[in-house]
Formats: structure tokens, C-alpha cells, sequence
């Protein structure tokens, strides 16, 4: 059978089997390849794309102007002042200028050896192309050599080659105009404040470029005009954003440093941090002036940096409590800010959200660590403040560490965890999980596939109370709230201590159908709204159940949506007779064994972790007010919003 069942794969899968998709054909295809995909971040991540190259123009020593404008219509407008992309004709495509080359070809650009930027945040000759495949209008204007030229492009294509318009004594450099596609983005259009926020935050990152802001487009809070240029960087943005709070520090540890002078590598790291009880903590990365909201090797190597100056200096004034201090502790109330730029960066993922070069780590560490000890040794006050805070913090995380695993080991015996909870067997909460499970079916084979030791079963009662709006009464009586809140031993809204969880990771395990989805919407507006610190610090999962089982004599198999489930029933199992198709109609319909290896065992299963919109956490929580709050007219806007992007509709 499994011959004949290859000699039938063989008769289908030939040359005429494989696609070619030529030319940016690919980028419109599959467009979350390239940015992520097609929601509302997606399309600011195009206004990224072409800003960062006027950036790295400005950065390169070449501009120091560049503007930004928002136009009417909804297109965008990034003018530079810098050296324009060359037009005339590519040495491998002669009939086709290097600026046509560039932007209709991906992998095409001038950031591939260091002879035209010695750092970038463009790296493999992708954003321009790709920002012109996905937009239905791109006009670009090149100043250059004292002459104006320009070339028309719609969806990727050329609408005809460069033109030379005239003489431009007094102009160079290059803008480009772009509207986004609505066949790729529908009716999602860019916003004047994500934009406005984007744009400022550039000029922060390099203190010689002058940005000027202007849009058609109001908004109301957004200004219309504005001009952006900050000489000391960093340290004006963190003293900026933290206007108005008490610091323990009057000025931030703030500085700049080359890379050239210390390991004769091009680059340099820039920082600026402080410490205050008013806020929690952050820190807001960059490499080569994109955003790295995941972080990366260089926030490595910069808290590295900060926390053995901190433990060095409590040992220098005999301080034997600073060696309790960990990063955690550094993160509590220290507000940071952190750019390099390094040359051929390497990035996980195209969107770059987190930097992977690992001489990273090493660079910013050696280069911060000395001025660090250097800083606080020249203010005293300051750091005796911040080292008595930051060594507070630590002996409050160890009480707390300490009562909670007391209270894990009592808990059975105490009865204080509700009564539906099978706790998970570990003394402290490394590695463990809670799954949150719909009903009593599916927590019993739940029950039978988890992992003793590790892996903990609250199951529900159908659907939870919607907390956005109701009062705080009807949080305290909904008892399948309070048992939630119990199991995580948290507490809620303005009592939520995050060093009190005691679970690393909250997974939401419920059937793959509309009830399931609505369950985990709930459960998910719960956490941000009531814990919002368990979503930022990344600890709730959505787990992937599959949809369907395919039965074909011995064989079965589980797919976990209708495209997986027609490829298998068109090459068929691999075993005898028909293909038998069930859909589950929740996961108590699977058996123990099943729902491990599809669902529950951290080495097969699938998690998605639900997270926010870093750069821009008001938008989270503008579409969870929208989605599930009170006003049923705005969910109604988003569905006529957002309708055309729904494949499959599940009633």
C-alpha cells in the first residue's frame, strides 16, 4: 500500500507541481512574510521602512533634514535631504535604472557591504520593494547632480521608466510618496498620532537630524506642524517622558560611546537612565534607530553593564546586601532608553524586533560598565539612593518568594485554593503552567495528559463574567472570577502584586469554536484589564487545539484547520478505506494520549502568546474598549472595518 501510495504522489507532484512566483509576486501573496502581516501595525511598519532609510542617510553623514507629511488622501510623504538613489542604469540590468532595480526587486539595495553605510537599519534590501509591492500608488522624486527626475510605480510595477523633469539647483535627495493598497489592507488607514510618535522618536535616536512633521489629517490632540531636533538625544527623551515624576537621581545616567575607539569596530551605543518609586519600569531599545521591543543581545549586555556596577559599588561602600540585586530588581522603577547602531546587524525575524548579534552583548557591556562606575562614584547622594531602593526591592522579592512557597506547600492543607484546582506537584514556580479548560469533560482529559509535576487544571464553568465595565461588586461575587484570581494568587486590579503569581505561564485551553473563542476573549480582556502585568511580562498562552481528527483505517491524524484537513483528504492517510472526518466539538471528545501530543506536551504542541502593541499600548486597549465594552456601535464599526479580512467564518 505504501508503494502504491508514493507511485500516486509521484503522478501528481511534478514539474508542473511547482509555482513560481516572480518578481514581488511573493510579497503580495504572502505579505505577513515580509511585515508581519496585514493589520494596523503591519501598515505603520511601512511608514518604518521608508523613514529608516531617510534615517540612515542622516545617520551616514549625508542629510540632516528630513520631513514627514500625511496627506489628505491618506498617502504618506518622506522627503531627505541626502544623496538620492542613483537613477542611472544598473551595471546587471542595463536597461533598468538602480532605482527601479531597487525598488522592484527584492534583496536589492546599497546595505550589503559597508561601501554606502557603514550601519543601517536596512539590511537585506527588502523594505523599499516591498512597501512598493503593497501599495497601489509609489511616486519617488530624486534630486540629483542638480537634476529633478521621478518614476510612478502601482502595486510593484513601474508605470513607465525614469523621467527627467528639469534642473534642481538647490534641491537633493529623494521623497517618496505611498498609499497603501486596500486590496492587501482594506479600509485600515494610518493614524496621525502612531505616525506623529514614530517620527519623533527618530529624531531622539540621532541628534543631528532635524525631522519636520506635518499633517492634512487632524485627528484632534495630534499637531498639525511641528519640528523636531533634540542635541543631547536620549537623555532629553527620558528626562521628557518622565516630566513631572520623582526620580532618585536629578540627572539620568546618560551617555554616548564609539565602538571604534574600544574594539576598532564601526558603531557606537547611546544610554540614558534613571530610577523612580512613582512608575513601573521600562525599557525602550533600538539598533540602527528601528524599535527592538523584544530586546535583544545589547539589553543584555546593558543591564549586564548596570547591575555588576551596582553590586561593585555596594561592596565598594560596604554594603553587603547589594549582592542580593538581580536584573529583576533593576527593572523595578528603572526607566531606560538604549540605541546602537552596529554594522550588518542581525535581527530575529524581518520586522526586526529583536536583535541577535551576539558581539552585541559584549560591546554595550564593556562600554557602559565604565562610565556607570564612573557615575556613580561622582554622585554619591544619587547613588546611595538608588543602591538603597534597588536593595529594598530585592529583600521585599525574597520575603515574598519565600512566603509564597510556604503558602504552595500549605495550600493543599489549608484549603485555601478553590476546590476545582488540580495544583501541579513543583514547590516554587519555575517552569509550572495553568490551564485554563472549558468544562468539566475536557478538564477531565486534561487531567489524565498533564504533567503532574508541572502543569496545573482550573476548569471553568462556561463563560466568565465580561469585566470591562461592570462593577467592582460584581467581580467580587462571580465565583468563577474570585476562583481565577485565587489559583494565581495575585489579587486583582489596583491589589495585583505580579511577585505573588504562582504559575510562570497561564495557558487558555479552550474548544476550537465560536463559544471557545468568545471563552479565551473574555478570559483575555479579564488579564489586561484586571492583571494587565501578566499580558506585558508575557505570561498567558493561547493553546492551539486541532479541529479536526482524520481517521483512515489504523491511521488518524489531528489538523487543526480546513486548508490541513482538504491537503490530507485529497493524498489520503496512508491507510486502508475511507477517510473518516470528525470534527470536535470540544477537547473532552479526545483522549488522554491525543490531547497531550497535540495540545499539552511542551515539545509538540503550539502556544500563542498573547502580548500588546509595544511601541503604542493605548491602541490595545482603544480595540479591547471597542470589542467588549458597552457601546455596541463600536463593535459594529469594527466589523464593517474589519469583515473583508475574515477567510473562515465559523456559526
Amino acid at each position: 500500500m505504501a508503494d502504491d501510495l508514493l507511485s500516486q504522489q509521484a503522478e501528481t507532484y511534478d514539474a508542473s507541481s511547482i509555482e513560481v512566483l516572480e518578481g514581488l509576486e511573493p510579497v503580495r501573496k504572502r505579505p505577513g512574510m515580509y511585515i508581519g502581516g496585514t493589520d494596523e501595525r503591519a501598515l505603520h511598519h511601512m511608514v518604518a521602512e521608508i523613514l529608516d532609510n531617510a534615517m540612515d542617510e542622516a545617520v551616514a553623514g549625508h542629510a540632516n533634514r528630513i520631513e514627514v507629511e500625511m496627506n489628505a488622501d491618506g498617502s504618506i510623504t518622506v522627503r531627505d535631504n541626502g544623496r538620492g538613489i542613483p537613477v542611472d542604469p544598473h551595471p546587471k540590468f542595463p536597461g533598468k535604472s538602480a532605482l527601479e532595480v531597487i525598488l522592484c526587486t527584492l534583496h536589492a539595495g546599497g546595505k550589503f557591504s559597508n561601501k554606502a553605510y557603514s550601519t543601517s537599519g536596512g539590511l537585506n534590501g527588502v523594505g523599499s520593494s516591498v512597501v512598493n509591492a503593497l501599495s497601489d500608488s509609489m511616486i519617488v522624486q530624486v534630486a540629483r547632480n542638480r537634476e529633478l527626475y521621478e518614476q510612478r510605480f502601482s502595486r510593484g510595477v513601474p508605470l513607465g521608466p525614469v523621467e527627467k523633469l528639469g534642473a534642481a539647483p538647490n534641491r537633493r535627495g529623494t521623497t517618496v510618496t505611498f498609499h497603501a493598497d486596500p486590496e492587501i489592507f482594506g479600509a485600515l488607514t494610518l493614524k496621525p498620532a502612531r505616525v506623529f510618535r514614530m517620527t519623533r522618536s527618530k529624531a531622539f535616536l540621532f541628534s543631528g537630524v532635524e525631522i519636520r512633521w506635518k499633517t492634512a489629517i487632524a485627528d484632534g490632540d495630534t499637531p498639525m506642524e511641528a519640528v523636531f531636533h533634540f542635541p543631547n538625544g536620549l537623555a532629553d527623551f527620558l528626562n521628557e517622558t518622565l516630566t513631572g515624576t520623582e526620580t532618585y537621581s536629578e540627572r539620568p545616567f546618560a551617555g554616548k560611546v564609539s565602538f571604534e575607539e574600544k574594539f576598532g569596530v564601526p558603531g557606537s551605543v547611546e544610554w540614558a537612565i534613571n530610577w523612580t518609586p512613582m512608575r513601573d519600569g521600562f525599557i525602550s531599545s533600538y539598533c540602527n534607530t528601528v524599535p527592538t521591543p523584544e530586546g535583544g543581545t545589547h539589553e543584555a549586555g546593558f543591564w549586564a553593564a548596570i547591575l555588576k556596577g551596582v553590586r561593585a559599588y555596594g561592596e565598594m561602600v560596604g554594603n553587603k546586601k547589594a549582592a542580593l540585586v538581580t536584573r529583576e530588581d533593576l527593572l523595578t522603577g528603572g526607566c531606560a532608553l538604549l540605541s546602537v547602531f552596529i554594522r550588518e546587524p542581525s535581527f530575529v525575524g524581518q520586522t526586526k524586533d529583536r536583535l541577535s548579534t551576539e558581539e552585541a552583548a559584549k560591546w554595550v557591556e564593556v562600554a557602559v560598565r565604565d562610565h556607570f562606575d564612573n557615575w556613580l562614584v561622582a554622585d554619591p547622594k544619587s547613588a546611595g539612593a538608588i543602591l538603597d531602593f534597588l536593595v529594598l526591592r530585592a529583600e521585599e522579592r525574597l520575603k515574598r518568594r519565600q512566603e509564597k512557597e510556604t503558602q504552595r506547600k500549605s495550600a493543599t492543607k489549608k484549603l485555601r485554593l478553590p476546590g476545582k484546582l488540580v495544583d501541579c506537584s513543583a514547590k516554587d514556580r519555575s517552569g509550572t503552567e495553568l490551564f485554563l479548560v472549558e468544562g468539566d469533560s475536557a478538564g477531565g482529559s486534561a487531567k489524565m495528559a498533564r504533567d503532574r509535576e508541572h502543569q496545573a487544571l482550573l476548569p471553568l464553568r462556561g463563560k466568565i463574567l465580561n469585566v470591562l465595565g461592570a462593577a467592582s461588586s460584581k467581580l467580587g461575587q462571580n465565583q468563577e472570577i474570585n476562583d481565577l484570581a485565587q489559583a494565581l494568587g495575585t489579587g486583582m486590579g489596583s491589589k495585583f502584586r505580579l511577585d505573588d503569581l504562582r504559575y510562570d505561564k497561564i495557558i487558555i485551553m479552550t474548544d476550537a469554536d465560536v463559544d471557545g473563542a468568545h471563552i479565551a476573549s473574555l478570559l483575555m480582556t479579564f488579564f489586561f484589564t484586571q492583571m494587565r502585568p501578566l499580558v506585558d511580562k508575557g505570561h498567558v498562552y493561547l493553546a492551539c487545539p486541532p479541529l479536526y481528527r482524520l481517521t483512515q483505517g489504523a491511521r488518524r491524524i489531528y489538523v487543526s484547520d480546513d486548508a490541513e484537513k482538504e491537503e490530507w483528504l485529497k493524498k489520503g492517510l496512508g491507510g486502508k478505506g475511507k477517510i473518516d472526518v470528525q470534527r470536535f466539538k470540544g477537547l473532552g471528545e479526545m483522549d488522554a494520549k491525543d490531547l497531550k501530543d497535540t495540545t499539552m506536551n511542551p515539545t509538540s504542541r503550539k502556544l500563542i502568546r498573547v502580548t500588546t502593541a509595544e511601541d503604542f499600548p493605548g491602541e490595545t486597549g482603544d480595540i479591547v474598549e471597542r470589542l467588549m465594552g458597552k457601546k455596541p456601535e463600536m463593535r459594529f464599526q469594527f466589523i464593517q472595518e474589519n469583515a473583508r479580512f475574515v477567510e473562515d467564518l465559523d456559526v
